[in-house]
């Protein structure tokens, strides 16, 4: 496997062109709603996960996580990715091969282990990408055994819902739920797997409910993370006859 190398240096360079230029091009809108440092986890390893439905997943993890004060945030991802793009591992991303179940398993007692030293870790337990509306969530038992293993972590479950409304660009939000402090060694493997994919699969459906109930406005309880930029649509009502006015 692939360890995380982390770089101070590249990370506070990195963060910036992520923030200013690639989500800010990109993105109409970036919001989220909960806590992620919830105070129940205070002193224990946080394992962050996040459904994975777009290649922008990661990246908006990242810049959630750089808002947060204190400690460096630490990213799973999958190995073909992260050797083609090395760079990410000075930002705190490590490898799993799920091709090879030695590998995994390495992968998975490093995560442990970053979360019996205190660190803040981000899974994508469902193992790829899969389109957002798909149901139901399936989730792989690899975070199952990572909690086996680090029993004293806390999990924050956190659910993105992004698309298309009533912008040129699209809109995305990230929902942070209560933090899951069970007794993860004393549980199955399958019943651990069951709970998150449970929690995980519920949390999603309320958070698109969220969104679709305001009929593709953002509803007011997603603080923004991104300061908002212009869509088209809104340079051309700009040019439109008194469109410049109040």
């Amino acid at each position: 496997m692939l360890e995380a190398v982390p770089s101070g240096r590249f990370d506070w360079l990195f963060s910036r062109y992520n923030s200013l230029y690639l989500l800010r091009r990109h993105f109409h809108f970036i919001g989220i709603s909960g806590e992620l440092q919830p105070a129940a986890a205070a002193g224990r390893g946080i394992l962050y996960l996040m459904n994975h439905s777009s290649w922008w997943d990661g990246l908006l993890a990242y810049h959630a996580a750089g808002k947060l004060p204190g400690k460096r945030h630490y990213f799973m991802m999958e190995e073909e990715q992260l050797r083609k793009y090395a760079f990410f591992r000075k930002l705190g991303a490590y490898s799993i091969n799920p091709g090879s179940p030695g590998d995994a398993r390495a992968s998975l007692r490093y995560t442990a282990g970053l979360l019996q030293a205190g660190e803040s870790v981000w899974m994508y337990p469902e193992g790829e990408i899969r389109p957002l509306e798909h149901r139901p969530l399936s989730l792989k038992e690899g975070a199952a055994l990572a909690l086996r293993l680090s029993p004293q972590t806390a999990v924050v479950p956190v659910t993105l819902y992004h698309g298309l409304f009533r912008h040129t660009k699209p809109e995305a939000t990230l929902l942070a739920g209560a933090p899951l402090l069970l007794p993860w060694a004393e549980m199955e493997r399958s019943r651990v797997a069951l709970t998150l994919e449970t929690v995980l699969g519920g949390q999603l459906e309320s958070h698109r409910s969220r969104v679709l109930n305001h009929q593709g406005y953002m509803p007011d309880e997603f603080r923004p993370l991104l300061r908002r930029g212009r869509s088209t649509n809104e340079w051309l009502d700009l040019l439109r006859p008194g469109g410049g006015r109040g």
